[in-house]
């Protein structure tokens, strides 16, 4: 059986409260914690992290809520974020509601059945009333990468728009006007951002937008392989391909090797997200990279920040009024590669 903290009293003959006191971080005279630590040491007593979270009404949990745990942008937004918060003695709950807006409340549901103390989420949902629930508990939320319009959450959001305009002003900077994009529905915040940056580069150089030049889709390999197949498999075929994620840009560089085609010579490339992937593909690519670390680093610091703030308020009575909206920019100096031909 485990050993309990009445045992530890039994051993070092000290009363529940200064022995609860030492487990609960407080101060206790040198000797007392000699003899508690090593009772600690003899008894082989594990702290109930459990049932000190719910005496405390914290967990030291965080819920992670993404929208497709196959993306490689949300994998390793996950990573980072998971380490600094184990810095700081929190764990996480990760959820993936695989780009389903019913299962992302489900998802909410569950996190606040676990009692989690904060939910950093990447939404997939364009309304926020699915987080209603949460507000209403006071538990803080952080956003990833998408925002909503009543700005009423912390949100972490990188500047897709311009880093598009800059994608796809270099390729017209190249002599391309046929610029074909592969993004997402609009219901997806990053692929309307990206799209309005790929507009707005053809109409500050004057060039006519095709829409037979925009696909719209998932955000999936599929969309990036079906997409590409039909682009360059028509007699009036972009020179350009600008290809908005990690996962559109693996499928459309399959369909190129299946069509036999080869890059820059038939078609040139931009694509999205991964910096190793430029590496392996042959040519390399010039790719627009997400600083994917320091989106993770802000969106874990401002959610340590709201505990704090939580914690704080709980005794002074404050209360937290003011959101942040960190914008991070895209490194779009890694725009480097020859899957670029100048025309």
């Amino acid at each position: 059986m485990a050993a309990t903290i009445r045992d530890i009293t039994k051993m070092t003959g000290l009363s529940l409260a200064t022995v609860s006191k030492y487990l609960n971080g407080g101060n206790v005279l040198p000797e007392n914690r000699t003899l508690i630590e090593h009772a600690i040491k003899e008894l082989n007593y594990e702290v109930n992290e459990v049932a000190r979270g719910l005496a405390k009404n914290r967990t030291k949990t965080i819920g992670v809520l993404i929208h497709n745990l196959d993306n490689i942008f949300a994998g390793t937004i996950i990573a980072h974020i998971e380490d600094i918060l184990r810095q700081h003695d929190y764990g996480t709950i990760v959820c993936d509601c695989r780009g389903d807006i019913d299962l992302e409340e489900q998802e909410i549901k569950f996190l606040l059945s676990k009692r989690v103390d904060g939910i950093i989420t990447i939404p997939t949902s364009g309304n926020s009333k699915y987080l209603d629930s949460v507000v209403s508990r006071g538990i803080p939320i952080v956003l990833i990468d998408r925002t909503f319009e009543d700005k009423r959450f912390d949100c972490v959001l990188v500047d897709n728009s311009e880093a598009s305009f800059q994608a796809v002003t270099t390729l017209i900077q190249k002599g391309h006007e046929k610029i074909s994009i592969v993004c997402g529905n609009d219901n997806e915040y990053t692929a309307r951002e990206r799209l309005l940056g790929y507009y707005k580069a053809l109409e500050n150089n004057n060039i006519k937008i095709d829409l037979d030049f925009v696909k719209r889709g998932s955000l999936t390999v599929e969309h990036g392989y079906e997409a590409t197949k039909s682009l360059m498999t028509v007699t009036n075929r972009p020179t350009a391909l600008y290809l908005t994620n990690y996962e559109i840009t693996l499928g459309a560089i399959i369909a190129i090797n299946e069509l036999g085609l080869s890059f820059p010579d038939d078609v040139s490339i931009i694509g999205f997200d991964n910096l190793m992937l430029s590496k392996v593909v042959k040519p390399t690519l010039w790719m627009v990279v997400q600083p994917m670390e320091e989106i993770a680093t802000s969106a874990a610091h401002i959610m340590l920040k709201r505990l704090q703030d939580t914690n704080q308020s709980s005794t002074t009575n404050d209360t937290v009024t003011e959101r942040e909206a960190v914008r991070v920019s895209l490194n779009t100096s890694l725009l480097t590669g020859n899957s670029i031909k100048q025309l």
